[in-house]
C-alpha cells in the first residue's frame, strides 16, 4: 500500500513539512545566508555527514546502516513505475521505488522505500527503519533535496514513503535559490539512507491494530470504564505480588454477590487475569464500593485510593486466614525523635506507615530524598525545646526508620502549592531512581539489620499529565529476573530499561508550571512521570512472587467462572449463529385457560405484562415434520394428535390464530412456513391437540364451513377469566345452538341462562345476538367469545357494593385500565 503524505511547501524556507517527516531544500535559502559556505560545501557524497544531517538521532540502537545510490537517465521516457536496484540492509532485501510523474499526484515525483522479501519474510515479520531518500545533481552533489521517516515495515506496510516528494516542474530548472536544476537533461541520482534499528521489546512503533496482549506478552490488562485507569494501575501491581493474591483467595467468599462483596470481586479480578484472553472488567468491584457509572468516570488519585483499599482490606481480613497480611506486606516503622544535646533527655514515638513520601523539588535522586527525609534539624534560640525537668533546651529533631516493609511504597511529591500563583501544580522535575537500592543507611542504630535491606525495584505508578487531570499506567516487573511491561489499561506490552527509567524521571527545565505559561512555551514539556515507586526486599523475593497453583484458587471461584465462561461462549456462539436459527412461540390450551388479558396472550411490548409463552428457537431449515415431532415429543402427546395454527395481526390490532398450517407443508422449511403464512416478524403458533389421532385432514367436519373459534369464562366471584380452550362451530348455526355446550364446559346444567359477548378488540367487546347465525355475527377463525351466568339483581347489587365487576364488558375495561 502506498501511503500519502501531504506536505506544505515554502519557496523561500529551508523546512518543508510532511505531517511528522520533514524535507530540506538545500538551495542557499536567504534565512541560512550566515551558512551559505558550510551548506555549499555538504556533498550527498559524503554520505556519513550526509547520513547524520538527514535523519535526526532517535535514541535507539543500531542494527545496521547502508546507503544506496540509483542513477536514473531519459527520466521523460521512464516507465509510469519503476523500482531501483536491490540492496541489503538488516539481512533484508530493499529497493527504491519511484513513480516518476507522481502516485495519484499529477506534476508530482513519488518517492518510497521499498521492502523486497515479502515471499521469504517469516509470519509477523517486522523491521523497524529508520531512512532519508535524497535527490541530487549528478554533476553537482551539493544541489539536492531530502525527506527522512521511521516506520514499521510489515508485511501489510511493506513501502513507506512520500507521495508528494518534490514538484517535477521544480526539479527540472535552477529554483528556489539552487544554483542548477537537480534533474539535468533527464539524468538525476537518488540515494536511500536506511537504518535499521534494533526492536528489543517487539513493539517499537507499533500501530496496535488487532494486537492481543496474552499472546504477546503472556498477560492481559484491565478494561478502563471511563477514568478507572488509577484503579488498575493499583490491581495489576497487587495481582503479581503473588503472596497478596494468594491471601485474597483465602478470604471466605462461597455466599457473597460479586457486585457486593469486595473480596470476591477482587477474587473474580485476580483469577480472570490468571485465565483470561482479553481484557478483564473492573465494574464488579466499583459496584461492590457503592459506586454508579458516574462515579466511574471521576477520577482519583491512586494513592488515596491505595490506602482506603488497604484500610478496608486490613480491616475485613480480621479473622480470616488473611490476617495481617497488609501489615505483614506493606507496614513499616518510624521513629521520630527529639534529643537534648545539653542532658541527657530524649522524647520519641514510634509510627506505622504504609508508604513513605518523598520530595522531589530540590533533589536529584532518590537516596538524596531518603537523606533528607532523615535529616536532623536543630532546635535552638527561639525554637529551642521546653522540657519537663529541664525547661528550654537546643535539641535535634528528626526521623528515622525502625523497619522497612517488603513491599515499600515510595511516593513522590509531584503536587505542591504554588502561593505565587495561588494553586496547586504539577512539579516535573528530573528525578533519578534506581533499579536496585540498599535502604540500610536509613535504618536507626537499634533497627533489627539481621537480614539485607536490598530492593529491587518492581513498579512504577506513572502520572502522564498535568494538576487538572491525565491518565495513568504502571510499569512492572512481575518476576525478579524477568522483562518490564507496560500495563496501560486493556493493552500490555514490554517495555525497555530505558523506557521504564529515563522515560519516566522528568525533565530538567523547571520554569513552567501553570497551563498557559506551558502553552506559550514553544518547547514541548514531558508530563508523563514517576508518581509512586514499588520496590520489593530481595530476601522476600521468592515468599512474595512464589507461583500461584490451581489449590491456591476457591475451588467454588473456579467453577463459577468456568461457567460463566462456558455460557458466555455459548452465547456467542449463538450470536455467530442466529442468521441460521429464528424463534417460534407457542400458546397453549393450559396457557391460555389462566391468562387474564386481551387475545390468546400478551405479545405487545408495551403491555405488562408480557405472556410467559413457550418459546423454542429452531432451524430456518428446519421442516414442519420435524418441527411438529420434536415439539410434540417436548409435550408428551403424539404428533397425529396435534397441529399448529400460525398467528396474524388483524386490522384492530389484535393478533389472533388464522390459518393452521396444512399437512402438504409436512417437507417445507419452517423460514418457507413463516414467509408464506404470516407477515409478522416472529411466529407464533397456537398448538391444537386432539383426543385421538387425526390421520388426513380430518380435524373438521367435511367443507369449509367451520372455523375454530376460543372461549372464555368471565367469574365474577373471582374477577377472573378461565379460558376453555377452542371449539369448531358451523358458520350457519345459531349461536343459541351452541350455549348447551358452553354450559356443559363449566358443568353448569343445560338450561343455565348465559349473557355471551365477543371479544373484537379491547375497547370493543360486543353482546351477540343468540338467534343470529355465526355467519351473520362476521365470526371468523381466531375469534375470541366470552360468557358468564346471567346474574339476579341481587347478585348484581353485591357486586357493585364490593366495588367489583360484574359482567364481561366492566371487566374489559377493568383491563384496560390496568395496562394505561
Amino acid at each position: 500500500m502506498i501511503h500519502n503524505f501531504l506536505m506544505r511547501f515554502k519557496c523561500n524556507d529551508i523546512k518543508v513539512k510532511i505531517e511528522h517527516a520533514e524535507v530540506r531544500v538545500y538551495c542557499l535559502p536567504s534565512i541560512f545566508q550566515q551558512n551559505r559556505t558550510k551548506i555549499m560545501t555538504l556533498s550527498v557524497t559524503d554520505y556519513e555527514a550526509m547520513a547524520n544531517r538527514s535523519m535526526p538521532e532517535l535514541g535507539h540502537e543500531i542494527e545496521d546502516f547502508k546507503y544506496n545510490t540509483w542513477h536514473l537517465t531519459n527520466w521523460q521516457h521512464l516507465e509510469k513505475r519503476i523500482t531501483g536496484p536491490e540492496f541489503k540492509v538488516g539481512n533484508w532485501k530493499w529497493r527504491i521505488l519511484l513513480f516518476p510523474f507522481g502516485n495519484n499526484s499529477q506534476n508530482t515525483v513519488s518517492i518510497y522505500l521499498d521492502f523486497v522479501d515479502l515471499e521469504g519474510a517469516p509470519v509477523g515479520w517486522h523491521s523497524c527503519v529508520q531512512f532519508s531518500l535524497v535527490l541530487w545533481n549528478p554533476e553537482d552533489p551539493t544541489q539536492f533535496i531530502y525527506h527522512h521517516f521511521h516506520h514499521r515495515f510489515t508485511a501489510e506496510q511493506s513501502d513507506w514513503g512520500f507521495t508528494r516528494f518534490y514538484d517535477f516542474n521544480k526539479l527540472i530548472i535552477p529554483c528556489e535559490n539552487r544554483t542548477r536544476a537537480l534533474i539535468e537533461n533527464g539524468s538525476t541520482n537518488i540515494t536511500a539512507f536506511v537504518r535499521v534499528l534494533k526492536d528489543p521489546t517487539g513493539v517499537l512503533w507499533h500501530k496496535f491494530i488487532n494486537y492481543d496482549s496474552k499472546k504477546e506478552t503472556g498477560y492481559v490488562g484491565l478494561v478502563n470504564q471511563g477514568a478507572t485507569g488509577y484503579i488498575n494501575i493499583l490491581l495489576q501491581s497487587l495481582y503479581f505480588i503473588t503472596y497478596f493474591r494468594k491471601a485474597i483467595y483465602q478470604i471466605p467468599t462461597e455466599e457473597d454477590e460479586p457486585t457486593k462483596s469486595v473480596f470476591l470481586a477482587l477474587q473474580r479480578i485476580f483469577y480472570n487475569l490468571q485465565i483470561s484472553n482479553t481484557p478483564v472488567k473492573t465494574t464488579e468491584l466499583t459496584k461492590s464500593f457503592g459506586w454508579d457509572s458516574i462515579d466511574s468516570f471521576m477520577q482519583h488519585d491512586v494513592h488515596e485510593f491505595n490506602r482506603v483499599l488497604q484500610d478496608y482490606l486490613e480491616a475485613k481480613m480480621k479473622g480470616t486466614k488473611a490476617d495481617g497480611t497488609i501489615t505483614k506486606l506493606f507496614v513499616g516503622k518510624l521513629k521520630s525523635y527529639i534529643k537534648c544535646l545539653n542532658v541527657d533527655y530524649e522524647s520519641s514515638r514510634v509510627e506505622t506507615y504504609y508508604d513513605i513520601e518523598l520530595n522531589v523539588k530540590g533533589f536529584k535522586t532518590l537516596r538524596d530524598s531518603f537523606k533528607d527525609y532523615i535529616k536532623e534539624e536543630t532546635l535552638e534560640g527561639i525554637n529551642k525545646h521546653i522540657t519537663v525537668d529541664y525547661g528550654l533546651q537546643e535539641a535535634k529533631k528528626g526521623s528515622i526508620f525502625e523497619s522497612f516493609p517488603p513491599v515499600l511504597y515510595l511516593r513522590l511529591k509531584r503536587y505542591e502549592y504554588d502561593i505565587q500563583i495561588d494553586q496547586m501544580v504539577k512539579i516535573n522535575d528530573r528525578f533519578e531512581y534506581p533499579m536496585e537500592i540498599d535502604l540500610e543507611e536509613f535504618l536507626s542504630r537499634d533497627a533489627d539489620k539481621s537480614s539485607p535491606h536490598k530492593y529491587f525495584l518492581y513498579g512504577v505508578f506513572v502520572h502522564d499529565g498535568d494538576i487538572y487531570g491525565g491518565h495513568y499506567f504502571v510499569l512492572l516487573k512481575p518476576e525478579k529476573d524477568g522483562k518490564w511491561f507496560k500495563f496501560d489499561d486493556n493493552r500490555v506490552i514490554p517495555v525497555t530499561n530505558s523506557e521504564v527509567l529515563e522515560n519516566n524521571y522528568g525533565e530538567c527545565d523547571n520554569s513552567i508550571n501553570t497551563v498557559e505559561q506551558t502553552k506559550s512555551n514553544n518547547k514541548r514539556r514531558k508530563h508523563a512521570n514517576a508518581y509512586i515507586l514499588v520496590y520489593i526486599r530481595e530476601s522476600n523475593v521468592n515468599e512474595l512472587l512464589s507461583p500461584v497453583t490451581s489449590e491456591d484458587v476457591p475451588s467454588h471461584l473456579q467453577r463459577r467462572l468456568e461457567e460463566e465462561i462456558a455460557l458466555e461462549k455459548q452465547k456467542k456462539k449463538e450470536m455467530e449463529e442466529q442468521h441460521l436459527y429464528f424463534t417460534v412461540k407457542i400458546v397453549t390450551a393450559e396457557k391460555f385457560k389462566d391468562y387474564q388479558g386481551f387475545d390468546l396472550a400478551n405479545f405487545d411490548n408495551r403491555q405488562y405484562p408480557l405472556s410467559e409463552l413457550h418459546t423454542y428457537k429452531i432451524l430456518k431449515s428446519e421442516t414442519y415434520r420435524i418441527f411438529r415431532e420434536n415439539i410434540s415429543r417436548a409435550f408428551n402427546v403424539p404428533p397425529e394428535q396435534v397441529r399448529f395454527w400460525i398467528h396474524a395481526d388483524r386490522h384492530n390490532k389484535t393478533v389472533r390464530p388464522d390459518a393452521s398450517i396444512p399437512e402438504s407443508h409436512f417437507n417445507t422449511s419452517m423460514e418457507e412456513i413463516h414467509k408464506k403464512l404470516t407477515s409478522r416478524q416472529d411466529m407464533i403458533l397456537y398448538m391444537e391437540t386432539a383426543e385421538k389421532p387425526i390421520y388426513g385432514n380430518t380435524w373438521f367436519p367435511e367443507g369449509n364451513d367451520h372455523v375454530i373459534v376460543f372461549l372464555k369464562y368471565f367469574d365474577p366471584d373471582k374477577q377472573a377469566f378461565e379460558g376453555l380452550g377452542h371449539l369448531c362451530v358451523h358458520m350457519y348455526s345459531k349461536m343459541k345452538d351452541y350455549v348447551r355446550i358452553f354450559c356443559e364446559k363449566k358443568e353448569f346444567p343445560p338450561d343455565t341462562p348465559l349473557e355471551i359477548y365477543e371479544e373484537i378488540k379491547p375497547h370493543m367487546i360486543l353482546k351477540m345476538n343468540l338467534e343470529s347465525t355465526l355467519q351473520q355475527s362476521e365470526i371468523q377463525n381466531g375469534d375470541i367469545i366470552c360468557f358468564q351466568k346471567v346474574l339476579t339483581e341481587k347478585e348484581i347489587r353485591e357486586h357493585k357494593l364490593a366495588d367489583r365487576c360484574w359482567n364481561i364488558p366492566d371487566f374489559y375495561e377493568s383491563l384496560l385500565l390496568r395496562n394505561v
